[in-house]
């Protein structure tokens, strides 16, 4: 009877350890790993890494004066900003389209992806992501 209930012990505490490293690593996954999976296609589509790129990035804001205070601060960090009104959203009725010129590597989206979604946060709107644009010959890069 000992035996056995060392035995059923030993394999409880093999399953919550199991339980407890699955968890976890699935804690330390990155969380923009969209735009990592984005950025893998465009390159398999053909997208030079190596020539800038232009990326839109979207940002949903529910009034005005939020859109107006994170279109100045991306305008601050070198984002070229357009704020729209968008008649078919009532909850975020404003959209900031912020478009950037950059390298197209997951370090420098996921950064870019994670200051707009902060930021958005901040101001009670949502990130609604970023899509590519055109690329860029010459050389007025965010390097």
């Amino acid at each position: 009877m000992d035996w056995f209930f060392l035995f059923l012990l030993a394999g409880a505490a093999i399953a919550i350890w199991r339980v407890v490293y699955q968890v976890r690593r699935v804690r330390a996954m990155p969380t923009d790993d969209w735009d990592a999976k984005l950025i893998e296609r465009l390159r398999r589509g053909g997208t030079d890494p190596f020539r800038p790129l232009e990326l839109d990035f979207f940002v949903a804001l529910p009034t005005r004066e939020a859109t107006d205070a994170v279109a100045a601060i991306l305008a601050t960090e070198g984002y070229a900003v357009d704020v729209r009104e968008l008649v078919d959203s009532v909850d975020q009725p404003f959209s900031v389209h912020a478009l950037k010129t950059m390298h197209l590597t997951a370090d420098r989206v996921q950064a870019s992806s994670t200051r707009l979604r902060e930021l958005a946060a901040q101001f009670g709107g949502r990130y609604d992501g970023w899509a590519p644009g055109r690329v860029i010959s010459d050389a007025r890069s965010d390097v």
